[in-house]
């Protein structure tokens, strides 16, 4: 009689080879989340080193940044103005706003999400700041939200409002530029705008607004921010002309809908 030849059990692995895999998987995974974990703490490391800064440290970063256009000196160049005078509180609102540096030449430089941490700003507005000194940061108790409200908001009204909105939701102006919202903008940055006249904003002097005057609309502007809108939807807050849009939209299309439908069933 013929020998029956023995088959090879089929579909069954040792239960050793699991264990193994998940053993490899596991090793794997932690090797990868050593090395990331090593990157992460050498760049924070970096940062902390920098925490530190100096004068030396915001020249440097300027100069790798910033003088293609600006000028080793902070003198200017063809492609961008000069920065002297302009002091350390001017290019912290460039810098932390995004605004600078510019991704591509425009009627006007937008808002973005900045591209250095706060202390390589701060750095470099301090060598702004030693080379030709400009309008530096004001006392906290302008920045505290504490001011006059009222005041503050007719204030706004009459030297802002044409051009930002008297809500603050700012406008259009002409040849493609336009006037900023001011809902999320920080205590720092509208003193920083009223001091420095940023693009197509005027400077408001001491002679025009005093600090006091100041404190009063970074106040009312704090406190716009933090206010529930009781009337219901704003509509971006840009008054006759969304309101009118939305009745145009959905009040005289409601009106056409409804005549269609009594149509319908009449017939």
């Amino acid at each position: 009689m013929a020998r029956e030849k023995k088959r090879r059990p089929t579909g069954r692995r040792s239960p050793l080879a699991a264990v193994a895999l998940i053993g490899a998987g596991l090793m794997i995974t932690g090797g990868i989340y050593a090395g990331a974990s090593a990157a992460i703490a050498a760049t924070d490391t970096q940062r902390e080193v920098l925490a530190e800064v100096s004068v030396d440290d915001g020249e440097k970063l300027f100069q790798a940044n910033c003088a293609t256009c600006h000028g080793m000196n902070l003198e200017g160049t063809p492609n961008g103005p000069s920065l002297i005078g302009v002091g350390e509180l001017a290019t912290e609102f460039q810098l932390a706003t995004g605004r600078m540096p510019m991704q591509m030449q425009g009627p006007q430089a937008p808002p973005k999400p900045p591209q250095f941490t706060q202390i390589e700003i701060e750095s470099m507005a301090a060598f702004v700041q030693s080379v030709a000194p400009g309008p530096t940061y004001p006392a906290d108790r302008i920045l505290d939200g504490n001011g006059d409200v009222a005041h503050g908001a007719e204030l706004f009204r009459i030297n802002c409002a044409m051009c930002h909105n008297v809500a603050g939701a700012g406008g259009a102006l002409t040849e493609g530029k336009y006037a900023p919202p001011l809902t999320e903008v920080s205590a720092l940055h509208i003193y920083a705008a009223m001091v420095t006249g940023p693009q197509n904003m005027p400077v408001f002097g001491d002679m025009n607004l005093s600090a006091e005057d100041k404190r009063d609309i970074i106040s009312a502007l704090l406190f716009q921010q933090e206010a529930v809108a009781v009337g219901g939807f704003t509509l971006g807050s840009l008054g006759p002309v969304s309101e009118g849009l939305f009745i145009w939209i959905f009040g005289i299309g409601a009106l056409v809908a409804a005549t269609v439908w009594i149509t319908a069933k009449s017939n």
